[in-house]
């Protein structure tokens, strides 16, 4: 009988690792890293697409939010179906089938685009949110059965490095595809932004061939049984039946209190990643349709860089001096952020930041800084929580929940920003971009304290 412990005790196990062990594990690390990784190239083009888009069809601002919030919502809701999939077919399986979906997707996208019509668009990037919708459950689900609780905040913080990789990928692809380039005699001119849907699957493809053959689903699989035992339910195997993986998940007291302060992590993260390519162009006045700015692809390259810097710390810390507690660390989070975002909205309002020497520095400043704060959260709310509830048999499902929400925050957020921003453009410019992000940093860190209130009365009743 599977159990589950929702107030974050102490793990009770030793951490023993035998000769290799480590060496095998980082094998599946990196296969994993790098599968994931590829999925983040094949999401974060279209960012990159957008000024073309708006170019060539005269899209507004609420219709690139639209869309990118409907990507949001399939995410979302493909999260919780898919999670609770993964629990029963595995999560190697998941993966693969979700880079299978969206090799295929991608490709779609950049040769039958041509139609040009909103609907066409939302469409297909609908379906792409679907198939990536897989990886992450599938990624967090092997990941429980490799690493101790005490582990996992700081490795969900070190697999935050490997996952941005894909994001640092397509920021230094997209200015060399955009820029134009020749295969032998073919000549792509440039601003060609449908080429970013076709050569970004090519790595997801070579990613998935690699994970397929060097990733295991268990130590046990690769030759070293009892390495990691589960505090959840240390019996043999990490699937279970759909039926007792959502009981479990869907029932469990904490576990809606995270989905809710990872809405806000999401509506911060994915509307300040997304809209950034349009942000330079309109209120630091770039040219972001082909040649794109250095100051930009360095921006865009720091961003997922210091995300990283922020997950590492707050995995370590939440591992090492809150022994594998999350909330505490996660509530200071979402409030530094929502002060940093609220900050640099003041900032904005002063014109300080705009189409100078030093009003682009500044906007790049405040880029990185939000990325630094909103993506603390990501892995120790998103990824290490998740593994803690499910452990390695349902924690598919635990993080479909709670990572759906992510999405489904990102797409409330966007929709409201795409409309304001186009409502504001005049008097405020970009500003209200700021004020949004700052009111979903502020509901985080509530979101966060009702998760330590409520582990304190858990606590109470259970006498630990």
């Amino acid at each position: 009988m599977t159990t589950s412990s929702p107030a974050e005790p102490h793990h009770p196990f030793v951490e023993h690792h035998p000769p290799g062990f480590r060496r095998r594990r980082g094998l599946n690390w990196i296969a994993l890293g790098l599968m994931y990784a590829s999925y983040y190239m094949c999401r974060y083009n279209f960012r990159f697409a957008t000024p073309g888009m708006v170019s060539e069809f005269g899209f507004t601002k609420t219709q690139i939010s639209d869309m990118l919030a409907i990507w949001s919502l399939a995410y979302g809701t493909g999260q919780l179906v898919n999670g609770l999939l993964c629990d029963r077919i595995g999560g190697k399986r998941s993966m693969l089938i979700g880079a299978v979906g969206t090799i295929l997707i991608n490709l779609i996208f950049g040769f039958s685009s041509f139609a040009g019509s909103f609907a066409t668009f939302s469409l297909i990037w609908l379906v792409n949110g679907y198939f990536q919708s897989f990886g992450a459950p599938g990624m967090v689900k092997i990941n429980a059965a490799w690493f101790h609780r005490t582990e996992r905040g700081t490795f969900a913080g070190i697999f935050g490095f490997m996952i941005q990789m894909g994001q640092v990928a397509i920021s230094r692809l997209a200015p060399l595809i955009l820029a134009g380039f020749a295969f032998g005699t073919y000549v792509v001119a440039e601003g060609s932004w449908r080429w970013l849907f076709r050569l970004p699957p090519l790595f997801t493809a070579a990613a998935a061939i690699f994970m397929a053959l060097a990733a295991k689903q268990t130590p046990d699989e690769a030759g070293y049984p009892g390495v990691v035992q589960d505090e959840l339910d240390n019996s043999q195997g990490t699937t279970v039946k759909l039926a007792e993986s959502f009981r479990t998940i869907f029932t469990h007291p904490l576990v809606w209190f995270y989905a809710a302060a990872y809405a806000c992590t999401g509506a911060v993260r994915s509307s300040s990643d997304q809209l950034a390519i349009l942000y330079f162009q309109e209120q630091l006045g770039m040219d972001m349709k082909s040649n794109i700015p250095r100051v930009v692809t360095e921006t865009l390259t720091l961003m997922p860089m210091v995300a990283v810097a922020g997950s590492l710390i707050s995995g370590f810390v939440s591992d090492k001096f809150f022994k594998g507690r999350r909330s505490p660390v996660a509530m200071a989070l979402y409030f530094i952020e929502a002060l940093v975002i609220a900050t640099a909205a003041a900032v904005l309002l002063t014109g300080a930041v705009g189409p100078t020497k030093s009003g682009v520095l500044l906007g790049c400043f405040i880029l990185v800084a939000i990325a630094f704060t909103a993506n603390s959260t990501h892995s120790i709310v998103g990824a290490a929580a998740p593994m803690d509830i499910g452990g390695k048999k349902m924690a598919g499902f635990a993080s479909g929940v709670i990572d759906s929400f992510q999405y489904y925050g990102a797409a409330i957020s966007l929709m409201i920003t795409g409309r304001v921003l186009d409502a504001t453009k005049a008097s405020y410019g970009w500003t209200f971009w700021y004020v949004i992000m700052a009111a979903f940093g502020v509901m985080g860190g509530i979101s966060m304290w009702l998760v330590i209130l409520k582990q304190k009365r858990l606590a109470l009743v259970s006498g630990t």
